[in-house]
């Protein structure tokens, strides 16, 4: 299954090369394999980043422990996963704080340049589209509704295991009765998108990737190539 990581750049620049790789039949040029569906990460993808993740870790943690957790891991903080580890209440107040900073985001929601280009090829070629987030049901619903777009399957986090646990994708994969390999799954994070070697060690098949806007040495430190 590829994995097409885009920067923080619009859609509308990436998608175009990411449609030079498929002919008007929907196969890859190379001709190794069919592309039946491509699967979206929604937030600073589909939508433009609007969070400001720091801020929301500062608040959840402490200016102390989001420091030390830094520290430990420069390359980045899975909060939710960091706090399934902690008491009831104290994750209750942690989801209140998140809940708060997510809906802040809503309310300037914007659709990132050109997905609805990538999303018009797609239909034209009768490929199929589907959402993982890791955000709430509701930011999905609110989407969908404000856009005119609409994903099946869309997974929200509300689907556990969450990403990067490979799998939300390999539900959709299951429901869409196709392959691994004939999917492709679009984000802009390395980290909290898919865990691709999880589905490449089950599934035993050769995987080709797309990078967008990335340094060889993420990529490589990365377990991306």
């Amino acid at each position: 299954m590829p994995l097409v990581v885009l920067s923080r750049a619009s859609l509308l620049f990436h998608s175009r090369p990411l449609m030079a790789h498929f002919s008007s039949s929907g196969r890859r040029m190379s001709g190794k394999a069919r592309l039946r569906g491509v699967v979206f990460d929604m937030d600073g993808t589909l939508t433009v980043p609007v969070i400001d993740f720091a801020a929301m870790y500062r608040a959840v943690l402490g200016e102390e422990g989001y420091a030390a957790i830094r520290a430990k891991s420069p390359s980045g903080i899975d909060i939710l996963h960091h706090i399934e580890t902690w008491t009831p209440d104290k994750q209750q107040k942690a989801y209140e704080i998140i809940t708060d900073f997510e809906r802040q985001g809503l309310d300037r929601l914007q659709i990132m340049p050109g997905a609805n280009e990538l999303c018009g090829f797609l239909d034209s070629r009768k490929i199929r589209r589907g959402l993982i987030t890791r955000n709430v049901k509701g930011a999905v619903d609110l989407f969908h509704l404000r856009f005119g777009l609409e994903f099946s399957p869309a997974l929200s986090r509300e689907f556990r295991p969450y990403k990067p646990d490979p799998a939300p994708l390999l539900h959709i994969c299951s429901t869409w009765d196709v392959q691994p390999d004939e999917i492709i799954m679009i984000g802009d994070s390395l980290k909290d998108d898919v865990r691709l070697w999880g589905i490449e060690k089950k599934h035993k098949q050769r995987m080709l990737k797309w990078i967008y806007g990335m340094p060889r040495e993420d990529i490589v430190k990365n377990e991306v190539i």
